[in-house]
């Protein structure tokens, strides 16, 4: 199996900036971490492969992008934070949602999610976060990025994300492309990419043809020139650690601790992420009460 990979590229002389991604690897990692149903599976699939691209618009090593999806379908919602180095990860917040197919016959992955709003949080180390909101089109994730590029970024984008499961409920292939209208793009030129798009396959289909993110990238813009600039790795990465639970619970203030300690009991937290447990005795708790004064 291919190892998951994102490539950035320009073509129609650097008139669209593209995107396209490999993610099978890490959507099945989250699935195993998270015992998502197929429908989840999906939606987080799609969700992390966004990131994954969305993270690599990023300049700064240091800069985090979330995304977050607030939904009154009975998924609820979802969340992924992405560097700017292709590392990703992300959660349910309701890992198994029973549903019929929808009416292609495909996981309802809107009907999981929508209604709802979709939130593009990018923190670069500024004061304040720059946060982008806009409200679920479809629940589908794909079209609801499509819309936020145009209504928030006021970039003219297509966005395609896909998650194919196998029988056994693993994850067959995910993956995905973003394409972005530069400013200054020509009508001519987007007349031929939309006709383009219009016949384009599924991401999936393409990937069960066998091709890779060079290979979907140059089947979207057929008929331009491409011109890969960067591949990055994509991986599902975690970085929590008993430092960052133990400032979380220092966090909580001095009398939700005394709180805690009186209760006598060790503490658990466990992470959202990547599911990992990190327990803090009385003793602990009480240092970190300590360390308040």
């Amino acid at each position: 199996m291919m190892s998951d990979y994102l490539i950035r590229a320009t073509a129609a002389g650097a008139q669209i900036r593209a995107f396209a991604a490999v993610t099978t690897e890490t959507a099945e990692r989250a699935r195993t971490i998270h015992n998502t149903c197929p429908t989840m599976t999906a939606a987080l699939g799609r969700l992390l492969t966004a990131g994954a691209m969305m993270g690599s618009m990023m300049k700064g090593d240091d800069d985090l992008l979330t995304l977050q999806i607030r939904g009154e379908g009975p998924g609820k919602g979802l969340t992924v934070t992405a560097t700017a180095n292709g590392t990703v990860k992300g959660y349910p917040v309701v890992p198994v949602v029973n549903l019929p197919a929808n009416a292609k016959g495909k996981l309802d992955v809107g009907g999981a999610l929508y209604p709802g709003t979709l939130s593009v949080i990018r923190d670069m180390g500024l004061k304040e976060p720059y946060v982008g909101q806009t409200v679920l089109q479809t629940g589908e994730i794909a079209e609801d990025l499509t819309y936020y590029f145009a209504a928030s970024e006021q970039t003219p984008s297509s966005v395609a994300l896909g998650v194919l499961m196998n029988s056994d409920n693993t994850v067959r292939h995910a993956g995905g492309f973003i394409l972005q209208l530069m400013p200054f793009a020509e009508d001519s030129m987007i007349d031929r990419l939309e006709a383009n798009l219009k016949d384009l396959p599924s991401v999936t289909k393409m990937m069960e043809e066998g091709l890779d993110p060079e290979g979907i990238l140059r089947r979207a813009l057929a008929g331009f020139d491409v011109e890969i600039t960067d591949t990055m790795p994509v991986e599902y990465s975690c970085n929590c650690s008993r430092e960052k639970m133990e400032k979380a619970l220092i966090a909580i203030g001095q009398k939700d601790l005394r709180e805690l300690i009186e209760e006598n009991e060790p503490v658990t937290m466990n992470c959202q992420f990547c599911g990992s447990s990190f327990t803090f005795s009385i003793e602990e708790l009480k240092k970190m009460a300590g360390s308040h004064k």
